[in-house]
């Protein structure tokens, strides 16, 4: 059986400005980790309140960079950028705030060359519904809209 090192309130709350300062966190993940530091339900919900007005953790500012990040590093669409939010329990507000902040004209470029990217992997595939359902599958699993892909199966 593993014990729980119990931290004093202020050495968990030094420890969570380290790890907030480190890397944007959700107010799910900070929680997460502060229970693991042994505190009880109140003693968390003050310290949490503390890196608030401090300023340590915003939750506008996580889903900004989350969603921008994901955007531009791992290409992914809007819909699984909102899935992965809803799971960090992100705010709706928030969820759309950051969706609105990604570039329409570098998101329509993106999606582009992600489909002629994956276009030209299927190149050897005959039938052409076999192709477009590949097509399709890819980039709903990288989270673009239906509506998007479909616009874009209709114009091949």
């Amino acid at each position: 059986m593993q014990l729980i090192k119990r931290y004093t309130t202020e050495q968990a709350l030094q420890r969570a400005k380290h790890y907030c300062a480190y890397q944007e966190r959700c107010h799910k993940e900070v929680r997460e980790k502060v229970y693991s530091f042994g505190l009880r339900k109140k003693e968390v919900e003050e310290l949490i309140t503390k890196l608030i007005e401090e300023n340590y953790m915003n939750e506008e500012r996580f889903a900004l960079q989350f969603a921008l990040g994901k955007f531009n590093l791992k290409h992914w669409g809007k819909e699984k950028i909102k899935q992965a939010l809803k799971q960090k329990e992100i705010s709706a507000y928030c969820i759309d705030k950051a969706l609105n902040a990604i570039d329409e004209t570098g998101y329509a470029k993106t999606f582009e060359k992600l489909a002629a990217k994956k276009l030209s992997t299927l190149k050897s595939e005959k039938n052409i519904f076999i192709k477009k359902t590949k097509l399709q599958n890819y980039l709903l699993q990288k989270g673009y809209e239906r509506d998007l892909i479909m616009e874009y199966m209709r114009s091949m």
